[in-house]
């Protein structure tokens, strides 16, 4: 019995280099895919990827995190980069001199860097994100996968030490100047105009109202900005911790620099904070209610547009609230900002906001009142041209 296993022979070498190259090339359109959405979660306020399932389960959660940055770059665009590299690097395996023996000490090295970074981002999303994205658990296994057969082709073809094994790649790929030079020198030009001009889109400012954009508190209580005597008054409620909450937030703020006397934005605060809301049962946006509190007492100080605009751009970044950088920003006292966390009369402003919402049969953010209907996620198109169509006549 032994004998006869001993006699089998491994499967010829290009059944395995074509495993990691068609590997590679999945996770090269993964990657190329992921770093589309992430750009259209960012800028488009009506995209939701095909992933976005559940709260557990979703990919645009993933791509809205701080974590999808890395080095000014998407971590998807990050996973182009390094699939692009390994798939030049084993393509000069092609070579008939390097069939078999050459450039495999160096994949595997890659392929080991590509699965230690899937450990992170794993890490990541299971006790800091929240959620995990289906594609990038797929790059995980492929990233697993290359690291295998990389081991494999070098147990099988070449089981030399892996200190050897690199020196003799990088022997062999300076023997190969002439078209190694000129691949890896285009691909360190690419990377460093990418480096160099990515836009950073995820970091798109609040846009400014115009001067004669007015703003105030409705009689309620409630600040508003845009038109006093509006075309289309639209309500929002709002948690600073919801993503699409802050992306629809700087279309409509958009809307009202473009239309100053036609449309009046109000926001009302509904923070899905489970300290807060009674419809959330266990612990979600924490945090989101006690930014809420900060944005009450900011619009009775008149200062509640500086603060908005401030905690939408604080849920982009990890940490505590710092209060004193608030205040300094604001021109408010950071000790009544620390007072107002807990002030009871404030509280009982949010849970009015709250409870209002409820009544309205608002279950999620952001959600909309226009003309006493409750849209949630958007507001509806036709109200909105219904003003672009009034201004052009």
């Amino acid at each position: 019995m032994f004998e006869k296993n001993k006699s089998i022979r491994p499967l010829p070498f290009y059944t395995y280099y074509s495993g990691v190259v068609t590997l590679n090339c999945i996770g090269l359109l993964i990657s190329i895919y992921l770093s589309v959405s992430h750009y259209l979660v960012h800028t488009d306020i009506g995209y939701h990827s095909f992933c976005a399932l559940t709260k557990s389960i979703n990919c645009d959660t993933v791509s809205q995190s701080p974590y999808s940055i890395f080095w000014n770059l998407p971590i998807a665009v990050w996973g182009v980069v390094g699939y692009s590299f390994f798939l030049i690097l084993t393509l000069f395996s092609a070579f008939p001199s390097g069939r078999r023996l050459r450039v495999w000490g160096l994949t595997f090295i890659v392929a080991l860097l590509f699965s230690n970074a899937s450990l992170v981002f794993a890490a990541l999303s299971a006790f800091y994100i929240g959620s995990y994205c289906i594609l990038c658990i797929v790059t995980y296994a492929v990233n697993l996968m290359l690291l295998y057969l990389t081991w494999i082709i070098r147990r099988r073809f070449n089981a030399d030490k892996l200190s050897r094994d690199l020196n003799a790649d990088l022997r062999f790929l300076w023997e190969k100047r002439r078209a190694s030079l000129p691949a890896f020198g285009l691909f360190g030009v690419g990377f460093l105009l990418i480096q160099a001009f990515f836009p950073a889109y995820w970091q798109l400012p609040m846009p400014t109202a115009p001067m004669q954009a007015r703003s105030g508190l409705t009689k309620e209580g409630h600040p508003w900005i845009g038109a006093e005597q509006p075309l289309l008054e639209i309500i929002e409620f709002a948690d600073y911790q919801c993503f699409q909450c802050k992306k629809m937030h700087q279309y409509l703020r958009g809307l009202v620099s473009r239309y100053p006397d036609k449309i009046r934005l109000v926001h009302r605060s509904f923070p899905m904070d489970h300290e807060f809301n009674f419809i959330v049962p266990d612990p979600f946006h924490v945090g989101s209610g006690k930014l809420s509190l900060l944005s009450i007492f900011a619009a009775a100080r008149g200062k509640f547009w500086e603060m908005n605009d401030l905690l939408y751009a604080l849920s982009r970044t990890e940490g505590a609230t710092n209060l004193k950088e608030l205040g300094a920003a604001t021109g408010l006292d950071p000790r009544e900002l620390a007072a107002a966390l807990k002030d009871p009369v404030i509280r009982k402003r949010l849970e009015i906001d709250i409870r209002q919402g409820l009544k309205l049969g608002i279950l999620g953010t952001p959600s909309y009142l226009v003309n006493d209907s409750v849209y949630q996620g958007f507001v509806p198109p036709e109200f909105i041209s219904a003003v672009i169509n009034a201004e052009r006549s």
